[in-house]
């Protein structure tokens, strides 16, 4: 009998769904396994090279032979091209340390990942934000380009915000980490005159795109969420929840210039959503107004009268500028290094 005609038993489906996430899970931890491995010896060879380099004043001819040799003791191994020895020497002197590379931040990423950071930052302190967030929020190389381009770190909690008046201390802290100032929807095919409506129904239709922009942890909740307020209608431009921080967060749209009857609006939006569906549990409602362009003191003023949480952030199509663009390397770029063909797919 074909195994196609067997009559299976109860339990079948269920026992072989078990089983392919066991095969799975395996597999992961088998690559994770093989990646620390990985790092751990492109680390050792650059730390080698470094200290020769210093004693020996080993050239870029001497590396490019060393490159040579190695792929003739090693003909199945890749990514020993004289570029990528390059990397590897500074890998070991971006993270100097004796310890395990597998300790740090970095050595939990793919070499692609490491091999960006290396090219994008002179600092340990910006090298390590990154790396950290990219495990942490399992960020694909090209998501972590986009994010270094955007300058995501310097945007992150720098809106002009009155949670410290508006929320207890340490809940102020968590609530400032979601706020970004300026939001990049440079993945919108839209221009600075575009309708309040307009750019709404584009961030819907790239919600995967919006989500990511707004950073982990944000769950779209409903566009134009209706409220009845005993018989006054009410919409919400944006509702999300964070899942992380366990809150509602409203977020409303103005293409122009800030106007300071925005946070008045923005204030009762957030006290009907704190009234109408926020739980014991969750933490305190807060609200993100979006707009155009703003005048800074005319913000302050505004927010410094509303007892409402609210940050008030700008929003650009802009990443940066072409000159800035043009230091970071490409994927291609990066793949040429390693002397191997990037799959085109998502990859981590």
């Amino acid at each position: 009998m074909a195994s196609s005609e067997l009559e299976l038993p109860s339990g079948y489906a269920e026992a072989l769904e078990a089983l392919k996430e066991q095969v799975a899970a395996a597999q992961h931890r088998a690559q994770r396994v093989v990646n620390t491995q990985l790092l751990e010896l492109y680390w050792q060879i650059g730390h080698r090279i470094l200290f020769l380099q210093q004693q020996q004043g080993w050239g870029t001819g001497v590396i490019g032979r060393l490159a040579d040799d190695l792929r003739a003791a090693f003909p199945a191994m890749k990514g020993f091209s004289p570029s990528n020895l390059q990397y590897m020497r500074a890998f070991a002197a971006a993270w100097p340390e004796a310890d395990s590379i597998s300790q740090q931040p970095a050595g939990k990423l793919p070499w692609g990942h490491v091999m960006l950071l290396i090219d994008s930052f002179d600092t340990r302190d910006d090298r390590d934000w990154y790396a950290a967030t990219s495990v942490d929020r399992g960020w694909s190389r090209n998501v972590l380009l986009n994010q270094i381009k955007n300058h995501t770190r310097n945007r992150e909690g720098s809106s002009p915000t009155n949670f410290p008046a508006s929320l207890p201390a340490d809940d102020s802290d968590l609530a400032r980490q979601i706020s970004k100032d300026p939001y990049v929807f440079d993945f919108l095919d839209l221009t600075r005159e575009t309708a309040e409506r307009d750019l709404e129904q584009a961030l819907m239709d790239r919600i995967v795109d919006t989500l990511r922009e707004l950073g982990a942890g944000f769950a779209f909740v409903g566009r134009q969420v209706h409220f009845d307020v005993e018989g006054d209608d009410f919409y919400v431009d944006l509702l999300f929840f964070h899942t992380e921080q366990l809150r509602y967060v409203v977020i409303e749209l103005k293409t122009g210039k800030f106007k300071p009857d925005y946070t008045g609006q923005l204030g009762f939006y957030v006290a009907v959503v704190d009234d109408k569906m926020r739980r014991d549990f969750h933490r305190p409602t807060v609200g993100i107004l979006i707009c155009g362009s703003r005048n800074e003191r005319t913000v302050r003023y505004a927010l410094g009268q509303s007892s409402a949480p609210m940050a008030v952030s700008s929003y650009t199509y802009d990443t940066l500028p072409a000159d800035e663009q043009d230091a970071l390397p490409t994927v291609s770029q990066i793949a040429a290094a390693l002397d191997w063909t990037a799959p085109t797919n998502n990859e981590n």
